[in-house]
């Protein structure tokens, strides 16, 4: 998102993944543009004007700011910076739908973006038809030197926006849990199943293994540099955790026993009311959640979900074991040995949001969006099933502050094995 997605976006290596070295480059780069561009405003269509105005806390965003917001990047770094002649939509879009990129420009703060009525939702329709026909434009006309040159970053857009498609399911479904009535996103969504199988933990010897994004194709530059590990003797949950797991936590106290907190995660916890995951409701002595499709009961089979770095971790100590680095995680992950790693909830991790060894970030405005948040966060690894298709892989270094649970969030344990 990771946006943080809050999830995280900056310039990718400079062979594009999406892209053929051979081929018509100018309709790959149509095509691949129009249809990320057609999932976001596809996800937004069971959306009201109402709905996407909202903004039910600092960290969510309006759907319609997550819109006009995905669209500026392209005008900003795309539009405005390399086709000569164009001429921005309207000269205030750029404060009001900048996020955090200091070297762009002065932005519209951030937890005030519910207030703005003004534009509406068909005003930033407009503007994403406007941008979108000068993009396509722009693709079609522009030589292959040049397109070859952009494609980099107009990956990094489109990765960008995929980001943003998974906030607004997750910055929705927090506003849509604030209301008594709770309305449904989607009343045909399921939780999506999880399976179990197999041996329960997956064994990794000591080892040296090479970790992080090793090839071209794409990735943020927080994946990189790809290096060599010390990683083992460790046990992994070859499943997630589940909710019936969770309901022995909250029957044993769990929510209630200092001695397994963090001081920060208990005092967050006492001051927040935390008795359950997020989004969990007791009615009438049964738990329910709300969910996509509405207030829905409580699944013990169905992976936790919405729980912070500081539950996990919580849960973790409670059950004898913690959680895992994301080294072990990644090192696991690539032979193949988890379960749901990917698709059902991003999967909290020990390890601290910080620089790989060697680590720079890029140059310019686009180089804000990674390093200067590595700092008192935690990597979560995987995806979710908000995730968009194809915007998954094993290096992928998700990142949020350990209170945060609005975003789906579960964890696998870890375990010694000497």
């Amino acid at each position: 998102m990771t946006t943080s997605a809050s999830t995280a976006a900056a310039l990718s290596a400079p062979a594009p993944s999406l892209f053929a070295e051979s081929g018509n480059l100018s309709q790959q780069l149509v095509e691949a543009y129009l249809a990320v561009r057609g999932e976001t405003e596809r996800r937004m269509a069971p959306l009201s004007a109402e709905d996407q105005v909202v903004q039910s806390m600092p960290d969510a965003s309006p759907a319609k700011w997550h819109r006009a917001h995905t669209t500026w990047f392209f005008e900003q770094f795309l539009l405005g910076q390399h086709c000569d002649g164009y001429r921005p939509f309207h000269p205030n879009y750029a404060f009001l739908f900048n996020s955090y990129y200091v070297s762009a420009g002065p932005r519209h703060a951030r937890n005030a973006r519910g207030l703005l009525t003004r534009p509406g939702a068909e005003e930033v329709t407009a503007y994403r038809h406007h941008v979108d026909a000068a993009v396509v434009k722009f693709f079609r006309s522009a030589g292959e030197h040049t397109l070859r040159k952009l494609a980099p970053l107009v990956e990094v857009g489109l990765n960008h926006e995929q980001q943003h498609q998974e906030l607004m399911l997750t910055d929705i479904l927090h506003a849509f849990a604030q209301n008594p009535i709770p309305p449904a996103y989607d009343s045909a969504w399921r939780f999506p199943e999880s399976h179990r199988g197999g041996d329960a933990w997956v064994t990794l010897n000591e080892g040296i293994h090479t970790v992080g994004h090793g090839d071209d194709s794409f990735h943020f530059d927080n994946e990189k540099p790809a290096h060599r590990a010390l990683v083992g003797p460790v046990k992994l949950a070859r499943h997630l955790v589940t909710n019936g797991e969770w309901l022995g936590f909250i029957r044993d106290g769990g929510y209630r026993t200092a001695t397994l907190w963090l001081m920060d995660g208990f005092a967050a916890a006492a001051q927040e009311g935390w008795q359950a995951p997020g989004y969990w409701r007791e009615v009438d002595g049964a738990w329910q959640v709300m969910t996509l499709a509405g207030l829905k009961p409580v699944d013990p089979a169905a992976a936790v979900c919405h729980v912070s770095y500081y539950e996990a971790d919580a849960f973790a100590r409670w059950a004898g074991r913690h959680l895992p680095t994301e080294m072990e995680w990644e090192v696991a992950a690539r032979a193949g040995q988890l379960d749901d790693a990917f698709g059902i909830v991003w999967q909290w991790t020990r390890s601290a949001y910080s620089p790989y060894p060697g680590y720079r970030a890029i140059d310019g405005a686009l180089g804000e969006y990674n390093g200067k948040f590595m700092v008192n966060q935690f990597v979560l690894r995987g995806s979710s099933l908000a995730t968009p298709e194809g915007h998954s892989r094993i290096t992928y270094r998700n990142f949020f502050y350990p209170h945060h649970r609005w975003q789906f969030t579960g964890l696998r344990l870890a375990d010694y094995a000497i």
